[in-house]
């Protein structure tokens, strides 16, 4: 969706529900008396989602450009999935995707309701004058949003140059023809029972001893097999290691091979990866257009598969 001018909602009633959160990351907690005095870009987002990963790049360089000169990122974590309700998780995934400006934890999606969201990702700049500025839902527009920060900072400047790289990457749209896919039974579809080889594109099937839950499906014994005839540059796969385990190994080919220079940033040329966290793993970085046959086979029980998306 595109980015909007002022939208003249007051955003002051739901600045105040922050007042309310249960933790705060990066932050003491804020109120919205001490916002009010600051241009806020309000930021909801959930960390696995690969549609908030490829804004991430320019949320980073917005904070250091312009945080000394009167604008406070606030990221509202709203959480998609169960294991993104963990606040030891969010911490973790900070630390590790380098999120410095201040976070509070949306679990229970008061601020997410009290702004009448309905987006990963979604932002909202406020003026201080209370009111909403500018608001852009998904990914693109950072031309445009760039320029209402500053013209509610009052400035007038050359807008930031964002490098975006591996999980950052923004996706290939001319190439992609594969959509995001839901595994578990309360939002799959597609599920198919073909052969891996008869597949039809963006078909996918399990091998091995699977269970549906209502987000994921989760490998009762192992080895066991995903398999996806996908259109796109890049694979990505939300996954979980079974609780209190440690590294769990899995292997990836594309096209019956190991994906040699095609591997994604979490895996090897060999087609060797690790699960070692719950987060969103890019397992393919397709060089070649065409389709492709996908598949991740897993070598410990345990594991939890929630969602396939595509750059």
């Amino acid at each position: 969706m595109s980015g909007a001018a002022a939208s003249g909602r007051s955003a002051g009633g739901a600045l105040a529900t922050i007042e309310r959160a249960s933790a705060w990351l990066n932050s003491e907690p804020l109120t919205a008396e001490i916002l009010g005095e600051r241009i806020v870009l309000v930021d909801f987002w959930t960390y696995s989602c690969v549609n908030w990963l490829r804004t991430l790049p320019y949320l980073r360089a917005w904070h250091e450009r312009y945080r000394d000169r009167g604008l406070t990122i606030l990221g509202a974590h709203a959480p998609e999935f169960g294991f993104e309700h963990e606040l030891g998780n969010v911490r973790a995934a900070i630390g590790e995707l380098g999120v410095a400006y201040p976070v509070v934890i949306d679990n229970e999606f008061a601020i997410w309701r009290s702004f009448d969201n309905h987006y990963w990702p979604a932002l909202y700049i406020v003026g201080r004058d209370g009111q909403i500025g500018f608001e852009h839902f998904g990914e693109g527009a950072y031309g445009d949003t760039e320029r209402a920060i500053q013209r509610l900072l009052g400035l007038e400047e050359e807008l930031s140059d964002v490098e975006a790289a591996g999980r950052f990457e923004a996706a290939d749209w001319e190439r992609l023809g594969s959509p995001e896919t839901y595994l578990g039974f309360a939002r799959g579809d597609r599920r198919s029972d073909a052969p891996a080889g008869e597949l039809a594109l963006n078909d996918w099937r399990l091998t091995g001893p699977w269970s549906a839950r209502e987000e994921s499906v989760d490998l009762q014994d192992s080895p066991g097999s995903i398999v996806y005839r996908f259109q796109a540059r890049d694979v990505n796969l939300v996954i979980a290691p079974p609780e209190g385990a440690g590294a769990v190994p899995f292997t990836v080919s594309l096209d019956g091979a190991a994906p040699g220079a095609e591997a994604g940033v979490d895996v090897e040329e060999s087609g060797a990866g690790m699960l070692s966290e719950p987060r969103m793993y890019q397992l393919v970085h397709k060089r070649r257009g065409g389709t492709s046959t996908f598949e991740v086979t897993f070598l410990q029980p345990g594991v939890r598969a929630y969602v396939f998306t595509f750059g």
